[in-house]
């Protein structure tokens, strides 16, 4: 019991953090581009506590984390918080404001695993690397790579689905993001068919790799 209490104290930390300026990149980025919503509302900050859904950041993680342990198996983790209230009428220019309001959230997590990348490289250079500072920088790497390719999924509403939707040509545009009332039925067969498994395979690997070449 003890072990797994540690498991999740190990993993909430990168995962709040990571959720947490996930949502606020948006905001950030969103006001760059005319759109005060999010500021005005107190969502563009690093305190988690405006970002907390019951569910995507507290349950399903935890769920996830408890399933993993019990069957002794990897699995995904996954999480979100409450979406950043954007007006999209006051962003300029609409299509590239938009696209960079979407990218916002994943470039968010990359510079996050890279920022736990170069955490690990310090203590490991310094001779500060205990095992407690290596469980947590390695959680920090994989749970920033876990969101960013979950997140970057081209499927309404996830950020993926609104780059896709603002690089298309108008009308295909519109008739892709009509898949955004089908979007939670789309992902949950994704999930139980093992295909987000499979999309999110690359970037694991890619976690992998960068973690392994840090440790040489």
């Amino acid at each position: 019991m003890m072990h797994h209490l540690y498991e999740i104290a190990v993993y909430a930390i990168p995962l709040l953090f990571a959720i947490t300026m996930h949502e606020s990149a948006h905001g950030w980025v969103a006001r760059r581009y005319g759109d005060n919503t999010a500021w005005m509302l107190g969502r563009v900050t690093l305190n988690p506590i405006p970002h907390i859904d019951l569910v995507g950041t507290i349950i399903v993680p935890l769920i996830l984390l408890m399933g993993s342990f019990m069957t002794g198996l990897g699995g995904v983790l996954l999480g979100w918080a409450k979406p950043v209230p954007i007006n999209t009428r006051n962003l300029h220019p609409f299509r590239q404001g938009m696209l960079m309001v979407a990218l916002a959230g994943p470039a968010s997590n990359l510079l996050q695993a890279l920022l736990w990348l170069l955490l690990l490289k310090i203590f490991l250079v310094t001779g500060f690397l205990t095992q407690s500072l290596l469980d947590l920088t390695l959680a920090g790497v994989m749970v920033n790579f876990y969101l960013m390719a979950f997140n970057l999924l081209p499927l309404p509403p996830l950020d993926g689905g609104r780059i896709v939707t603002m690089i298309l040509p108008y009308q295909a545009a519109v008739k892709f993001a009509e898949l955004e009332r089908y979007g939670m039925i789309i992902l949950v067969v994704l999930i139980v068919s093992g295909f987000l498994t499979y999309f999110m395979h690359p970037f694991v690997w890619t976690a992998r790799r960068l973690i392994t070449w840090v440790l040489i």
